[in-house]
């Protein structure tokens, strides 16, 4: 599921996206990016809401926080 952080500066934008990631990413076997749009500025997207990652969203990755759940045990 994508998020988007609505705040006025492109740096706030990129920071609560990268926030919710890293909030995210604690509960979630799949990666969170950080994906950079021209219109929205930056958001949020779990990996795990596409099979891969389509050219044209990976292209537009910025920051990747890694899944931290483990299903070891």
């Amino acid at each position: 599921m994508a998020s988007i952080a609505q705040h006025s500066s492109n740096s706030e934008r990129y920071f609560a996206a990268l926030a919710l990631a890293e909030r995210r990413a604690l509960h979630s076997f799949f990666d969170q990016h950080i994906i950079e749009d021209k219109r929205l500025g930056y958001f949020a997207l779990d990996e795990g809401d596409y099979n891969a990652l389509p050219a044209h969203l990976a292209a537009r990755v910025v920051h990747t926080v890694q899944g931290a759940m483990s299903d070891e045990f």
